[in-house]
């Protein structure tokens, strides 16, 4: 399939329908994406920022970038979150391309060093994050594995 990385800041008509699909992924109030995309399409700095791949006219996975992605390390900052590829296109690389687009753009607004926390082990390792600690996700039982990222990919 055929799909291209958009920037939510360059390609605001996207916020609505952006923020509906990472609200019905991961579950977080649907207000909470509108403002953190209205944000970023504002411009205001180089956090919040968001990224849809987008093929045959849907969005077909996606990421973010925020302050923190609700956990007990407040320093480690900013985070890649939100990370999710529709199941139909997953194994296809994209993930990868997300990530490496995310790194590369963020890199170009000055943000050098991203974090992300997951509960996956040997997925980001491809991809030039290295594993730092664990973290305690606000309301979570079990500590995440905290990741870090320098420079672009």
């Amino acid at each position: 399939m055929t799909y291209e990385i958009l920037k939510l800041r360059e390609h605001a008509e996207l916020l609505d329908q952006a923020s509906e699909w990472f609200h019905k992924k991961w579950g977080v109030p649907l207000e909470a994406y509108r403002e953190s995309m209205a944000e970023c399409v504002q411009c205001a700095g180089p956090v919040p920022q968001w990224y849809a791949a987008v093929g045959g006219g849907r969005i077909i996975g996606g990421l973010g970038v925020i302050e923190n992605d609700f956990h007990d390390r407040k320093d480690l900052t900013p985070n890649v979150c939100a990370v999710y590829v529709e199941e139909a296109y997953r194994c296809q690389g994209i993930a990868g391309k997300l990530l490496s687009h995310v790194c590369e753009d963020m890199a170009g607004l000055g943000v050098d060093t991203l974090y992300l926390l997951t509960d996956h082990t040997s997925f980001y390792e491809r991809y030039g994050w290295q594993f730092l600690c664990m973290a305690q996700g606000d309301g979570e039982p079990e500590p995440s594995r905290m990741y870090v990222r320098h420079g672009s990919i």
